[in-house]
């Protein structure tokens, strides 16, 4: 499969948005200038990853005719061979990483994400389970120098988490996470345990991208307004209005 075509591609879209982050108007609309920020760094990578592979269809070429021209034992002949075999293995990893390229994004593979540990099955060690989930997922968000912030947690006697939510801010975050949603088992010795018998734990994970912000326009229209009065003997008269909407209208698009 050629991938000269998509590589333009992507060239192409890169320039387009790059001219549209320089309009100082389109940070009028910090959603819209964040949803090009991000598909900017994506596809800042494709192209470098583009070229690269290029590159190394390149070289693959030269290698080629050198084995063409040179004697079979000589010793240019093997380097050309050891390089084409690291050069083969290079275009597969980039010939992957384009292709995957092309398959459409989820919308929310780009958000900010909300998770929730949950401890489940295993009384206290569960407990202690659910915080070793949390340490792993940290950690692992530190490493891709995610920002990570803790929004309500339950702890346990023993220093684990009945419960903990946090949000996790970054590049592709919940792309990389969403598949962590579901219930972990631990078969383990635990802390708690003065016999050696292993024990079966389980806590819940919950991964949810972060809601999108919606601007509602409510219309004068939409507003049903009533009056209400009440009066009578020993009672004081008042007048209060009520106001209920009927219903909601977003803009388009």
């Amino acid at each position: 499969m050629d991938l000269r075509p998509y590589i333009e591609k992507f060239a192409r879209r890169h320039v387009e948005v790059e001219a549209a982050l320089s309009d100082p108007r389109l940070f009028d609309n910090p959603a819209r200038a964040q949803e090009l920020s991000r598909e900017y760094a994506r596809l800042k990578e494709l192209c470098a990853s583009g070229q690269r592979y290029l590159n190394v269809l390149a070289d693959l070429s030269q290698h080629a005719e050198i084995l063409k021209t040179e004697a079979g034992e000589s010793e240019l002949a093997q380097l050309a061979r050891e390089e084409i075999g690291a050069l083969q293995a290079e275009e597969k990893r980039l010939a992957r990483k384009i292709h995957l390229a092309l398959v459409p994004a989820d919308p929310a593979d780009s958000r900010n994400t909300i998770m929730e540990i949950r401890a489940g099955a295993g009384g206290s060690e569960s407990a202690l389970f659910a915080a070793d989930l949390y340490r792993m997922y940290t950690r692992y968000a530190e490493r891709r120098g995610w920002k990570v912030e803790n929004m309500d947690s339950s702890p346990s006697d023993l220093g684990g988490f009945k419960e903990i939510i946090f949000g996790v801010a970054g590049q592709d975050v919940f792309k990389r996470l969403k598949y962590e949603s579901g219930v972990h088992r631990v078969q383990r010795v635990p802390a708690t345990e003065a016999q050696g018998r292993i024990h079966t734990s389980t806590a819940t994970v919950a991964v949810l991208p972060e809601a999108a912000e919606v601007d509602l326009q409510i219309r004068p229209e939409d507003l049903e307004i009533n009056v209400c009065r009440a009066s009578g003997k020993g009672a004081r008269e008042s007048t209060r209005p009520i106001r209920r909407c009927r219903s909601f209208t977003s803009p388009p698009g």
